[in-house]
C-alpha cells in the first residue's frame, strides 16, 4: 500500500491540527494504520495505531489529546491533535503492517508515507 500524509503546519501551543494520510488500494479496510513521529534528535516514536477492526491504541504522551479514525470509504486515515504542546513538534508518519496484522510495533510497519512536519510554537 502507498501513502500520502498532508496537514502540517506550524501551530501555536494550545492549537490543533488534523493529519491526512490517503492510501493507495482496494483494501484499506483491512490495513490497521499508525502515526508514528519523529522529534528533532530522536528516535521516531509510536503515536496512535487504529486497526482494521477499529480498535485504537494511543502512547501515553497524546492519550486524551490526539484522536485517529479512519474513513474507509476515502482511504483514508486522520489524526486529530488538540491542545498541542511544544513538545509535539516533530515529523508525522502514517505507516502500514500487513495486511490483516494488528500491531503498534514499528518494527512491524513496512508501508510508510513521507513525513509531515508540525512544528509548535510556545
Amino acid at each position: 500500500v502507498q501513502l500520502q500524509a498532508s496537514g502540517g503546519g506550524l501551530v501555536q501551543a494550545g492549537g490543533s491540527l488534523r493529519l491526512s494520510c490517503v492510501a493507495s488500494g482496494r483494501t484499506f479496510s483491512s490495513y490497521t494504520m499508525g502515526w508514528f513521529r519523529q522529534a528533532p534528535g530522536k528516535e521516531r516514536e509510536f503515536v496512535a495505531t487504529i486497526t482494521w477492526s477499529d480498535t485504537t491504541y494511543y502512547a501515553d504522551s497524546v492519550k486524551g489529546r490526539f484522536t485517529i479514525s479512519r474513513d474507509n470509504t476515502k482511504n483514508t486515515v486522520y489524526l486529530q491533535m488538540n491542545s498541542l504542546k511544544p513538545e509535539d513538534t516533530a515529523v508525522y508518519s502514517c505507516a502500514a503492517p500487513p495486511r490483516l496484522m494488528e500491531t503498534t510495533s514499528q518494527g512491524s510497519y513496512d508501508s510508510w508515507g513521507q513525513g509531515t512536519e508540525i512544528t509548535v510554537s510556545s
